[in-house]
């Protein structure tokens, strides 16, 4: 039987801030920027985070 996958999560904007604590979006592009968070993806006009790729920044940032 084959392996189950598991469906991506995407956080907007919005969910990402309040998953790092209610950091403003400002914070959000610089850690961006300075490479500690990853690049969103877009869809349409707007953009969207993969939850594990967050979860594994915010893990190797905590090192």
């Amino acid at each position: 039987m084959p392996e189950k996958s598991e469906a991506l999560v995407y956080l907007s904007s919005g969910q990402l801030q309040a998953k790092l604590g209610g950091r403003g979006r400002t914070s959000l592009y610089r850690d961006i920027e300075q490479g500690r968070l990853p690049k969103p993806i877009k869809f349409g006009g707007r953009l969207y985070w993969v939850e594990a790729d967050i979860d594994a920044a915010i893990a190797a940032n905590a090192e």
